[in-house]
């Protein structure tokens, strides 16, 4: 059973910064795309940055050259590294894996930790 668990959320000001941590179990990690999202009050949730099991990563524009997305194949971890944080950056976020199973990409998802970024 694929479980994923987010860690690291937290209170901050502007301009601060905080690293999230997904553990993954249940599934082979190294060979699977990672990928953070987002879900800000009264919104959908949107995709953050992706990480391939190539290590090619892509950003949404707005968190572009503030965060970082990396990888730890051996401890079967991701992290979002966010720098220079903005209020429009408060929601909850998301650990989230997608896995082919019987011809068809199955999405799992973590249960969010909350980044609140405040004064």
């Amino acid at each position: 059973q694929v479980q994923l668990v987010e860690s690291g959320g937290g209170l901050v000001q502007p301009g601060g910064s905080l690293r999230l941590s997904c553990v993954a179990s249940g599934m082979n990690f190294s060979i699977n795309p990672m990928a953070w999202y987002r879900r800000a009050p009264g919104q959908s949730r949107d995709v953050v940055a992706v990480i391939t099991s190539w290590r090619t990563t892509t950003y949404a524009d707005s968190v572009k050259g503030r965060f970082t997305i990396s990888r730890d194949n051996a401890k079967n971890t991701v992290y979002l590294q966010m720098d220079s944080l903005k209020p429009e950056d408060t929601a909850v976020y998301y650990c989230n894996t997608q896995i082919l199973q019987a011809s068809t990409r199955v999405n799992y998802w973590g249960q969010g930790t909350q980044v609140t970024v405040s004064s």
